[in-house]
């Protein structure tokens, strides 16, 4: 039976759409490293300018459950035009923005675009590739969503340190223009146009939803959960999401089909992306910051500090991908956890005002060494497991949660950052202000070190999604022998 749709390019079609995602999700923490910059030149407070990272992602988080739905409207071309569009349109808007409304809308817009992105990039790569060719694939798929948000502080920092914070924007709105002179032309439509009803209820309880239970955690940065600013609309953002789930049971044709959480090792792959997700983007936010303000470091020193744990990130996926099929996604899981919650302890037990380089650097390289083996071979178990149909559901249900697990593990990590900050000051009234935040980013350490502990006990359960179709078609055939011999 064909397990892949025939396409003229599949490689090309696959390298411009993981470029337009990684360009995307490089921007979800590209101004992570300028955040200092940021509050200086707007006169805003590190819980406002966490929006710029949190919206983002918010943005991300309401769009992409609609992405199964656009899959089946618009054709593939039509799609990837309109991501990069939009992601165009975004960058430009940021990168000329006179205030921090335009810098955040331009924000928005560009995250609506990454938004059709990423979703159509997962669900093609699935539909144009073989099984048996997955693996490394989607290794590549994996890198894309593990550098582009690690990366971002790196190179964001040498940009801020030679041009300034404007051209990040610049750059991206350069490769996007690239991308879609040179892409589009390559893109076949690989989705099946059926225009299903659109169903707007779903749409609003879905976008209620997600942006009511991000709003509240992002604003405990700066309220406390008492307020009705925060446990309200995370109140209600649950009682959407409720309805919203409740809704797509039971209609005939939902905007996201949650049958693909019937599949054990889908679920349990997608609970383990949002946990390796929580640790990338809580980690991405709080080192730059550590490194600049605690340690004293330059942007442009600080983003090269993080450079050697980029690049084992970068020397690491490739190897996981081709290897993948041969050692299977537990082994991967188990090991990259260990090597997580390593990194973790160390962080949370050397962090201060005076920690040698090298021991953050080494933890660093240690993390993601871990994570390179907990996210790809997760991501790529879970999906293996879903039938042909249910490819554009399955990836809106996981790039939604991965997006939800981003604004959280940035909203949490500023606000455990912020109360770990406080809890210091009131012990130590007479800590200088390098004292104050490596406390705060230490203190948000117990909560990753958590996380990462979590994921561990996650992986001891992880089955090879493909054995386990191979021995339920093997049962069949078994079955089936005695009827024909009749």
């Amino acid at each position: 039976m064909e397990t892949h749709i025939q396409v003229k390019s599949p490689k090309t079609m696959a390298l411009i759409l993981m470029l337009g995602a990684f360009i995307g999700l490089f921007g979800e923490t590209a101004l992570n490293m300028a955040l200092t910059n940021v509050m200086e030149d707007y006169s805003i407070s590190p819980g406002i300018a966490q929006w710029l990272t949190t919206g983002y992602l918010l943005t991300l988080a309401i769009l992409v459950p609609v992405s199964a739905l656009l899959m089946k409207w618009f054709t593939t071309r039509q799609l990837v035009v309109a991501g990069l569009g939009l992601s165009l349109i975004g960058a430009v808007l940021a990168a000329l923005s006179p205030s921090f409304v335009i810098l955040l809308l331009g924000r928005i817009v560009q995250a609506m675009g990454t938004g059709i992105l990423l979703p159509v990039m997962l669900s093609v790569v699935l539909l144009i590739f073989p099984i048996q060719k997955r693996g490394l694939v989607m290794g590549l798929v994996g890198l894309v969503i593990t550098a582009a948000p690690a990366l971002g502080p790196t190179l964001s920092g040498l940009i801020i340190s030679t041009l300034g914070w404007h051209y990040i924007f610049w750059f991206s709105a350069a490769f996007y223009v690239i991308l879609m002179i040179i892409g589009t032309p390559k893109m076949d439509n690989v989705s099946e146009i059926t225009k299903p009803k659109i169903d707007f209820v779903s749409i609003l309880l879905s976008t209620i939803g997600f942006g009511g239970f991000i709003y509240a955690l992002a604003t405990m940065a700066e309220v406390s959960f008492s307020s009705p600013q925060v446990w309200l609309p995370f109140v209600v953002g649950i009682i959407a999401l409720v309805l919203f789930c409740v809704r797509q049971i039971t209609m005939d044709q939902p905007m996201i089909n949650l049958g693909v959480f019937k599949y054990a090792m889908f679920s349990l792959g997608t609970l383990i992306m949002f946990l390796s997700i929580l640790v990338i983007l809580s980690t991405s936010i709080l080192l730059p910051m550590y490194l600049k303000s605690a340690l004293g470091f330059t942007a442009l020193v600080a983003g090269l500090l993080l450079l050697p744990g980029n690049a084992v990130n970068f020397a690491m996926s490739p190897v996981v991908g081709s290897m993948f099929d041969k050692i299977g996604p537990r082994t991967f899981n188990v090991i990259g956890f260990i090597c997580v919650l390593i990194a973790n302890i160390i962080f949370l037990t050397t962090i201060s005002a005076s920690t040698a380089v090298w021991q953050i650097i080494a933890a660093f390289m240690i993390l993601f060494f871990g994570l390179t083996m907990t996210t790809m071979p997760a991501q790529t178990n879970a999906l293996n497991q879903l039938p042909r149909e249910l490819y554009a559901d399955g990836s809106a249900a996981m790039n939604t949660l991965n997006q939800v697990a981003g604004a959280a593990g940035t909203a949490i990590a500023i606000t455990l950052f912020t109360a770990g900050q406080s809890g210091f000051v009131m012990d130590v009234p007479n800590a200088t202000e390098p004292e104050v935040l490596a406390a705060g980013v230490k203190f948000t350490f117990y909560f990753i070190t958590g996380i990462s502990v979590v994921g561990l006990i996650c992986s001891l359960f992880v089955k090879n999604s493909a054995a386990l179709i191979e021995a339920k078609q093997k049962s069949k055939i078994k079955v089936a022998e005695p009827v024909q011999k009749m």
